[in-house]
């Protein structure tokens, strides 16, 4: 990571001030403010573990993040992130890919900064991070957020809004395979799919589950097509109906959705698929839901330059440490390290070990 300081007057290296904010973070920091507080009340014990004898303030931290390269600092913690989650051989890695506004960072008719993340399924960590532009969308900010990552045999998904054509040509021609929402904004293929003969399909996989006041029953379908689906190296169209019956009675509501992936019928089942279908929403919940409610990142009032963009990329790397180290309830592993000052520090560079 460069420096965006000028030399003369500098006090603090960045190295210094990215790992204090860190483990203010892993304390569960959510401001400029209550990172310049930690910093301050972890007192010498820190310090000297960072070999360093003040430190910075709360305005330093400030006009630091605000002037950082925040693509390239989620460029390096998706790097160290992917390196330390290499997946065992024989299994593949799979990646949701989903966008989060950060809704405190608006400023007048300025809509809040969108972020677009990618999140390992089983390990539930951030290997990337990208912000989308103003004036676009999510769909070409995937590439350049995918850009750093080894796609080699991994399984791409993402919602409706990422089942483009060009998006499926990157993914393949990377090495990587896809499982794609399909829906109405690709007409054709969304007519295809509904067209095709699912009553003389056989059912290849059931669940049912209870939760959330309701039970919910899922029946899973799988064909290839002989004529060819209408989308780019696509191998198999898969349509999943789910069936939701409330617990305290009333109607029960039926959805069916559809998907197309370019994963063949021997490397992945039925079952498989909508697994990777379901797992994909584990970004909403083992992310977004983390950052907003265990972290307040939508309550966030940080919106100087690049700073809001940081801050969200620091929460990532604190949900990534803990989950690293074990940790399966993020706002428990928060006390936890907020109890003690060099708790965080130490976490850390049991890592970097």
């Amino acid at each position: 990571m460069s420096d965006p300081r000028k030399p003369r007057g500098r006090r603090h290296s960045l190295a210094v001030v990215l790992t204090l904010a860190t483990c203010a973070v892993l304390a569960g920091a959510r401001s400029f403010t209550a990172i310049g507080e930690w910093s301050a009340d972890a007192g010498l014990s820190v310090a000297d573990l960072l070999g360093v004898v003040r430190v910075p303030d709360e305005s330093t931290f400030r006009r630091v993040f605000a002037a950082l390269d925040a693509d390239a600092l989620d460029t390096a913690l998706g790097a160290w992130a992917a390196a330390a989650t290499t997946p065992p051989a024989g299994t593949r890695r799979r990646l949701a890919v989903d966008g989060k506004t950060l809704r405190g960072s608006r400023t007048g008719d300025v809509p809040g900064r969108h972020l677009l993340a990618a999140l390992d399924h089983v390990s539930g960590v951030v290997l990337g991070q990208v912000a989308v532009d103003a004036k676009s969308n999510e769909i070409p900010a995937l590439p350049v957020l995918l850009a750093d990552v080894d796609l080699t045999d991994a399984v791409i998904t993402a919602d409706a809004l990422h089942t483009q054509t060009e998006t499926a040509r990157w993914l393949v021609s990377h090495g990587a395979h896809y499982v794609l929402t399909a829906k109405a904004n690709q007409p054709r293929l969304y007519a295809q799919l509904t067209d095709l003969p699912w009553r003389r399909v056989k059912t290849a996989a059931r669940t049912t589950e209870r939760g959330h006041g309701r039970r919910e029953r899922r029946t899973v379908k799988a064909t290839e097509v002989r004529a060819g689906l209408l989308f780019p190296h696509a191998t198999q169209a898969v349509q999943i109906t789910r069936r939701r019956q409330p617990l305290t009675g009333g109607p029960a509501e039926t959805e069916v959705v559809y998907l197309v992936t370019s994963l063949p019928t021997h490397h992945a089942s039925p079952a498989r698929l909508a697994a990777f279908a379901r797992q994909h929403w584990t970004v909403e919940n083992r992310l977004h839901w983390v950052r907003d409610v265990t972290f307040g990142e939508d309550l966030s009032q940080v919106r100087t330059g690049n700073a809001p963009q940081v801050m969200a990329s620091l929460r990532n790397l604190a949900i990534t440490v803990l989950r690293l180290t074990g940790v399966t309830n993020i706002a428990a592993g928060i006390r936890h390290h907020a109890r003690h000052p060099e708790r965080p520090l130490e976490t850390i560079m049991k890592l970097a070990c």
